[in-house]
């Protein structure tokens, strides 16, 4: 790299010229700002939502330093000062861990064949990554905060201190955090966490938004205080309440916060540099490891511990298949976790708030039975090989039905968890067996026509396209496929629902309980007759269904 300091000379007893040494430091920060620049180059789009990120970025840190200078002077400043630094600390601890390519140029993998030692490489590497819009709004935000707390000449004093701590600290625990799991972070399962980050942010929002709503009921932000105290303890928010305590007179107590939040910049500085030396100076084993697991596996006489508890032939082999996709396909995995995770959140979170009700536990039922469209799709190109194995319509039924049993080995003891947990939230438990009973039955409807949609709407999945998972050209199917049996599934369980509506309006409330056995009863029929009308329709379209699920 023609960048770094390069030195000439001639033999011993001639003048040498040396040409000047370029720092470190400003070769790093110059190669950040031309990739940046090269970057944004590639495409206008891109520019554009870059300088759209910068303009809303500016917009709302102006908007909340001007809401910091209000708040001067209120008995609640201390309290919204800190936590915000304390949430802002715990998005640049957890955003490399979701978002492992956001500074890819800065992969400190790519630094492993150069010469370079730790402290000037953790040095320069700390600079660069202060270049950029996150650290700007760090600082801004920081500086707001301390704005809203500093008072008199101690406590300016200290908040000069503290601006630049706190952003300095921000930076460098996110870079050791990205360093010390680099390895894991550019491997699949990284590529994971990247796939459930929307899933992350739309759970935390639900949280934020319980949280408000419960703030507000429980006397506004003095209920803060408790944990303000505790926030106020550790780095980098330490740094803001330490400008907090100087502006009240308690200097002792200020200069241990700001000493703290240094000692931590320090211990995060050496994890960052032992991390960077591991990196550079040990092998990665993650191929020995996989070499020994496969010598394990070949050494193996059986399929592996899932396989013990599958039953024998096709329906095991095609259970222990879809078991398999859930847990290592990316696109399969987030799904599986959406699912799951938005169905216990919904249920639970409109319980906490008093306006929920039994029934909306019926809402993980729907959300796991959506797991059983476009089984086909998962398999993309490779269809070809299950297709192979389907001569008959019987061939077909025992592939669908393989398939539904596996999805029911999850579905089934979490959708009777996330129902007991609502009843028990909302203390109605007499309701309890009607509730499961109208849980399983709408999990047997969708399994139903989640098995017809798959064999009469398949559409492939891209692989290779981030967040898409429809073809492009298949939209339309995807739309048809999900919401007709969202009406569909509904439909089919009228009888449930009838009878459920009959026995509150008679005052027969005492028989409700048999809701609990028919519920499952008229679950398992409606998804056998599901399976004995997809298995026809898969067996007679194969090649149409490989031509759709191929297309990504």
């Amino acid at each position: 790299m023609s960048a770094f300091p390069t030195t000439t000379g001639t033999g011993t007893g001639t003048a040498g010229t040396t040409a000047p040494a370029a720092s470190l430091t400003s070769v790093f920060v110059r190669l950040k700002l031309s990739l940046l620049r090269n970057g944004l180059r590639q495409s206008g789009g891109r520019t554009v939502a870059y300088i759209l990120s910068i303009v809303f970025g500016a917009v709302l840190a102006a908007a909340l330093v001007l809401a910091f200078v209000l708040m001067r002077g209120s008995a609640d400043a201390d309290s919204v000062a800190i936590l915000l630094i304390g949430a802002l600390a715990l998005s640049w601890t957890v955003m490399p861990l979701f978002i492992p390519s956001g500074d890819e140029t800065l992969d400190p993998s790519r630094l492993v064949m150069l010469p370079l030692r730790p402290r000037p490489l953790v040095r320069a590497l700390l600079v660069a990554s202060l270049v950029g819009v996150g650290p700007v709004l760090t600082f801004v935000l920081a500086l707001g905060a301390a704005l809203s707390v500093a008072h008199g000449a101690a406590g300016t004093v200290l908040a000069v201190l503290a601006v630049p701590l706190t952003a300095v600290t921000c930076v460098a625990l996110s870079r050791a955090v990205a360093a010390a799991n680099i390895r894991l972070l550019t491997s699949r399962k990284g590529r994971d966490l990247a796939l459930l980050s929307g899933l992350i942010i739309a759970v935390g929002m639900q949280l934020v938004n319980f949280g408000a709503q419960r703030l507000g009921q429980a006397g506004g932000l003095e209920s803060l205080e408790p944990t303000t105290a505790v926030v106020g303890w550790l780095p980098p928010a330490a740094a803001i309440a330490a400008v907090d305590s100087a502006a009240q007179g308690d200097y002792v107590v200020a200069a241990v916060r700001l000493l703290l939040t240094a000692a931590t910049l320090v211990a995060l500085l050496y994890w960052w540099q032992r991390s960077l030396v591991r990196l550079m100076v040990e092998p990665d084993g993650s191929t020995i490891g996989a070499a020994s697991d496969a010598g394990v596996r070949d050494r193996s006489d059986g399929t592996g511990l899932l396989g013990r508890f599958l039953p024998d032939g096709r329906t095991g082999a095609v259970m222990e298949r879809s078991l398999r996709y859930l847990w290592r396909d990316p696109k399969t995995k987030a799904g599986a976790v959406t699912s799951l995770a938005l169905g216990l959140i919904v249920p639970l979170v409109n319980a906490l708030q008093g306006t929920g009700s039994i029934y909306w536990a019926c809402f993980a039922s729907g959300m796991l039975g959506m797991l059983m469209y476009n089984q086909f799709g998962q398999d993309t190109s490779a269809f070809w090989i299950v297709a192979q194995t389907i001569s008959t319509t019987a061939d077909a039924y025992a592939e669908l039905r393989a398939r539904a049993l596996a999805l029911l080995v999850i579905t089934l003891p979490y959708a009777v968890f996330v129902t007991a947990l609502t009843v028990g939230v909302l203390g109605e438990w007499p309701r309890l067996p009607e509730a499961v009973g109208l849980a399983l039955g709408l999990l047997g409807a969708m399994l139903a026509t989640g098995s017809v949609a798959s064999a009469a709407f398949p559409y492939s999945i891209p692989q290779d396209s981030g967040y898409k998972n429809v073809a492009p050209g298949q939209g339309a199917l995807a739309w048809i496929s999900i919401f007709g049996g969202m009406l569909t599934a509904p439909l089919l369980c009228a009888p449930l629902i009838g009878a459920t509506i009959y026995l509150h309006v008679s005052d027969q409330e005492s028989l409700l309980w048999l809701l609990f056995p028919a519920g499952i009863l008229y679950g398992a029929l409606l998804v056998l007759a599901g399976l004995k009308v997809a298995a026809p329709r898969t067996a007679r379209r194969l090649p149409e269904i490989l031509a759709a699920v191929s297309k990504g």
